[in-house]
């Protein structure tokens, strides 16, 4: 963990080079058009960089770089020793430079520069590790035959991986992608979010250091209409990774069907329940818990613990208890060691946000604590954590995913209602529950209609258990050797041994 101070993080901050150019082919170039796009940073709206704007001419140049080197064979046919020891390298390469990806990650997005190290920086740094070391452990397998015939179920790689992931872990939800879609020996075009380009730039830019050859690896940034979107729709990409809302996910499933059906798996939106038995444990340590939930990463979390279910006979004592916990996480400078909530990506984010607080209160939602904006630093974008009582399941705040610093309380009278009401979403990303009863813990995590779910604990999981939704949450995973069946076909090949 970094000793820098907040002085030395300012310091460094005016200091550090922002990427802003495309990598296409093992070179950085600016956009065929030429165009460019302000990168601001929601710390204090300056402008970071003006990057490159990529079009479908510059998507059509990456595809094709990212074609030629999975058909020359120069990656997708080397041994996975070999790439095994190139993603480990990689991975040592995160490690070296993990204050400058902070950094980048923190001005870019608004993160807490603590988090950014604690959080993004080194999962990313596991994930890379992990994968690489996982390659030379993944076999084939042989069917069950009679003596002349020999059946081989083997996996290959898809081909051209189109990844386009989102702003709120840039560079963690880059390298869910990029990890295992390496490992397999495809080849990409990463289109980062407009909102927070520039780690994947910089991942870019340690790919090529580690040896991953030149086309294995491109970095578009720009918009989704004019960069995703050609993305999509190319005829000459084989699969596409999505992480971000449901609304553009059920678009890219549209963009497959109207191009070549490549492969697509999309991990999307969420509006989790997070139910508090009255025998939970510890009421405190699940206060703690429940504010975290929601207020890590400014709410910016498809995961947040959105809406939380309480048991009606500690209602009132519990809420109080979110409401203390919550009062430490009133946003801070980002690049302050010690901030526990930076800022919201955006100006737009922020308003978004503050729009559903607003029509918390028309629906008669209690406001309990915070529902103002804030400003720790003059011309950010910051918002103070807030919580809801007297919220009805139908409430926009309890249905709609708002992607931001606000709590939904939800009573429940018994474990049957509180099922009704946790299921009761379109989404199915992650779900928590909180009780001393293991009979009741086991029963009802199955249950709940969720990718992941987790007793006594929220967000609970590493890079060894899988990672994705149910319904419109999604479908594929990510983490975990599971990943790498996104990334690969399955081939059944018979032989006849047969005499004669």
């Amino acid at each position: 963990m970094s000793k820098k101070t907040f002085a030395d993080w300012l310091e460094l901050a005016g200091k550090v080079r922002i990427p802003n150019l495309a990598l296409i082919n093992g070179e950085w170039v600016p956009a065929r058009s030429g165009k460019q796009f302000a990168c601001l940073s929601p710390i204090d709206g300056r402008v970071l960089a003006q990057v490159a704007d990529c079009q479908a001419e510059d998507v059509e140049r990456a595809v094709a770089a990212a074609r030629a080197s999975f058909e020359s064979g120069v990656w997708s046919n080397t041994k996975p020793v070999h790439r095994k020891k190139t993603l480990i390298k990689f991975a040592q390469l995160l490690e070296r430079d993990r204050d400058e990806l902070a950094l980048l990650e923190s001005l870019d997005m608004g993160k807490p520069i603590g988090d950014a190290l604690a959080v993004d920086v080194s999962a990313s740094i596991r994930c890379m590790s992990w994968t690489g070391e996982a390659i030379d452990k993944v076999y084939g397998e042989v069917a069950a035959t009679g003596p002349d015939e020999l059946g081989l179920i083997t996996r290959e790689p898809l081909g051209v991986i189109g990844a386009i992931v989102p702003w709120n872990f840039p560079m963690l939800m880059a390298t869910w992608k990029i990890a295992p879609a390496l490992a397999t020996g495809n080849s990409i075009v990463l289109k980062p979010s407009e909102k927070s380009p520039l780690t994947a730039l910089k991942l870019g830019e340690l790919a090529l250091e580690a040896g991953i050859p030149p086309g294995v690896l491109n970095v578009l940034p720009g918009y989704g209409k004019t960069a995703g979107e050609p993305l999509a729709l190319h005829m000459d990409v084989d699969g596409l990774v999505f992480t971000g809302s449901t609304l553009v996910g059920k678009y890219l499933l549209e963009c497959a069907g109207r191009s070549n059906m490549k492969r697509v798996y999309l991990e999307c939106g969420g509006k989790s329940p997070n139910i508090v038995f009255a025998d939970a444990p510890d009421l405190d340590k699940a206060a703690e818990a429940a504010a975290m939930g929601i207020f890590y990463n400014q709410g910016e979390v498809c995961t947040a613990a959105s809406r939380l279910l309480v048991e009606r006979s500690i209602h009132d004592e519990f809420v109080a208890l979110v409401a203390k916990a919550s009062q430490i996480m009133s946003p801070k400078h980002p690049l302050d060691p010690s901030t526990s909530m930076g800022a919201m990506v955006d100006e737009g984010q922020t308003r978004r946000v503050l729009s559903y607080i607003e029509r918390a209160q028309q629906d008669g939602a209690a406001l309990v604590h915070g529902g103002a904006r804030a400003e720790p630093v003059a011309n950010g974008c910051y918002i103070e954590p807030t919580i809801f009582k007297h919220v009805a399941p139908t409430h926009t705040i309890a249905r709609e995913e708002i992607f931001g610093p606000v709590l939904a309380v939800i009573p429940f009278d018994d474990e049957a209602q509180a099922l009704r009401i946790a299921n009761d979403t379109e989404y199915g990303l992650a779900a928590g529950l909180w009780t001393r009863d293991i009979t009741r813990a086991h029963r009802v995590a199955r249950k709940l209609r969720a990718g992941s779910v987790w007793v006594n604990y929220w967000d609970g999981g590493d890079m060894t258990a899988p990672f994705g939704g149910y319904k419109q949450s999604g479908n594929g995973r990510d983490k975990s050797l599971h990943a790498f069946e996104k990334y690969t076909e399955v081939k059944a090949t018979w032989i006849n041994l047969a005499d004669g």
